[in-house]
């Protein structure tokens, strides 16, 4: 893990409370976070309620003493803390490297702020890598035609098992390389549109209040 990762995940820790209830994205930095935050839990003895939006984060905030809850519970959290794949100088991010993009933004929507914690790597000044959208499998053909409109989509396909990656709630991803994204609200609600799309990976600014940007010696929180 790089320095800046780290860096932004233990600044993000100093931003949970005693007794808050966060929602909890996904990836490599927010794994850190989860750690750091254990540490916290553990020595400070601080009661931390949370709503994982993947597996692979329902099992890290359990093993590090998170009290994981869902939405039903507590349909408004206090604070969500997520990574990114890209975010641009206005704080629009592209998400979804990891496939959990659909209840990433469900999470990040239902929360009172939003802050995306980041190497400063990932930090440039336009948006313009491939987005990961989240189809349903039925409508697969369908979307994968009417992308091929509007860039150049390729299904994702796994690693450790032959065939599509099926996501969390039994979906397949397309990530759909649109070039330079100039304005993102007006390709997200685009895609939107696509009946069988469940949801894109591009977050507009709207959304995110702020954002951690880690870097080799230290971090830096970027407020809008």
């Amino acid at each position: 893990m790089s320095n800046g990762k780290a860096n932004a995940a233990k600044k993000a820790v100093e931003l949970v409370r005693d007794g808050a209830v966060i929602g909890i994205g996904s990836g490599t930095t927010v794994e850190i976070f989860l750690r750091e935050l254990g540490r916290r839990i553990e020595n400070e003895g601080l009661t931390v309620y949370g709503v994982p939006s993947s597996y692979q984060s329902h099992i890290l905030a359990t093993n590090n003493g998170i009290k994981v809850v869902d939405l039903i519970q507590y349909p408004e959290l206090d604070i969500c803390i997520d990574g990114a794949d890209q975010v641009d100088e206005r704080f629009n991010c592209i998400k979804g490297g990891g496939g959990a993009l659909t209840r990433e933004k469900i999470v990040a929507a239902a929360s009172k702020e939003v802050v995306i914690i980041v190497d400063s790597s990932k930090i440039v000044d336009r948006l313009n890598m491939p987005v990961p959208i989240e189809v349903l499998p039925f409508a697969y053909g369908f979307v994968e035609r009417r992308l091929s409109a509007m860039g150049r989509p390729v299904l994702r396909e796994g690693s450790g098992k032959l065939g599509p990656v099926v996501t969390d709630n039994g979906n397949f991803i397309i990530d759909c390389d649109f070039g330079d994204i100039d304005k993102p609200e007006e390709l997200e609600r685009e895609i939107d549109r696509i009946p069988g799309v469940v949801e894109c990976g591009i977050f507009c600014s709207e959304l995110i209040d702020g954002v951690i940007a880690g870097y080799e010696d230290g971090a830096r929180f970027l407020k809008k």
